[in-house]
């Protein structure tokens, strides 16, 4: 199956490597799995989703930490993991190299920038989650930037994707921007409630930015063009379907005002 997909052109052949074989699959249907749990009301516990997570009765209550120092630990070890790329010679000389790398540097400086700048936070981060979510986005940094790194010198695949992929790479980051800060916007300083975002593309879909999110990852798997990346496209889309699911199933049940044509991630699809 592998052989058949890369006779396609659009992909490198899977490099000899039975780590970023393994973790392509680990990877996908890790992601994919969380998504499905999401749906089934099982949540990653941040945001909004802690209280359903709680513990009842007599279990201990987990150890939590701030919002903000729980998505900054969500997002820069695989910061660092990116600019470690720029030490690797034979990756900074490969054009293809330079801009994955560059791509996932600047992603996860928008995400600290944002962070520390943009976000306004009402809970707390399970430490847990925050450990799983951070090694998550490390260890997959590390083996997109692997797999490219083994990629170079290779054949280049038949279809060059990579500057259509840098395209949709920026568009997906600034409107995964512009909506993070129209959510930023909801509240007031000091305000811990919850309202039904507006402007943008929140009238048709209750999640776009991680509509954008999942199309951030598709320009960087289109500028890698390695099976590696895609696979982690594929399980982000699938953990993120099933994230803006719970969302607006959340949404539906703490606002009767809530309205019925909203999608959760697609326009008039889904």
């Amino acid at each position: 199956m592998l052989s058949a997909i890369t006779a396609l052109g659009l992909f490198y052949p899977p490099p000899p490597s039975i780590f970023l074989t393994a973790m392509s699959a680990i990877t996908c249907t890790s992601l994919a799995f969380i998504g499905v749990s999401e749906v089934r009301g099982k949540h990653l516990s941040y945001s909004k989703f802690w209280s359903a997570n709680k513990p009842g009765g007599g279990g201990a209550d987990p150890v939590r930490i701030s919002s903000r120092a729980g998505m900054l630990f969500f997002y820069t070890p695989a910061l660092l993991a990116s600019a470690a790329a720029f030490a690797v010679p034979s990756l900074m000389a490969d054009e293809r190299g330079l801009l994955v790398a560059l791509a996932l540097l600047l992603h996860f400086l928008k995400r600290d920038f944002e962070v520390l700048f943009v976000h306004q936070f009402s809970g707390a981060i399970v430490l847990d989650s925050a450990i799983s979510i951070s090694f998550s986005y490390f260890i997959n940094t590390v083996c997109i930037l692997y797999a490219q790194y083994l990629a170079v010198g290779a054949p280049e695949p038949a279809v060059n994707l990579k500057y259509p992929g840098a395209v949709v790479f920026a568009v997906g980051m600034l409107g995964n921007l512009y909506h993070h800060i129209l959510l930023s916007k909801l509240r007031k300083k000091g305000d811990k409630g919850y309202k039904i975002p507006e402007g943008g593309l929140f009238g048709l879909v209750i999640c776009p930015h991680y509509l954008f999110e999942i199309i951030i990852w598709v320009g960087v798997a289109l500028m890698a063009q390695t099976l590696n990346a895609a696979s982690f496209v594929l399980g982000s889309a699938f953990y993120l379907m099933g994230r803006s699911w719970a969302t607006k199933r959340w949404y539906v049940s703490k606002f009767e005002s809530f309205p019925k044509g909203i999608k959760a991630l697609l326009p008039y699809i889904y």
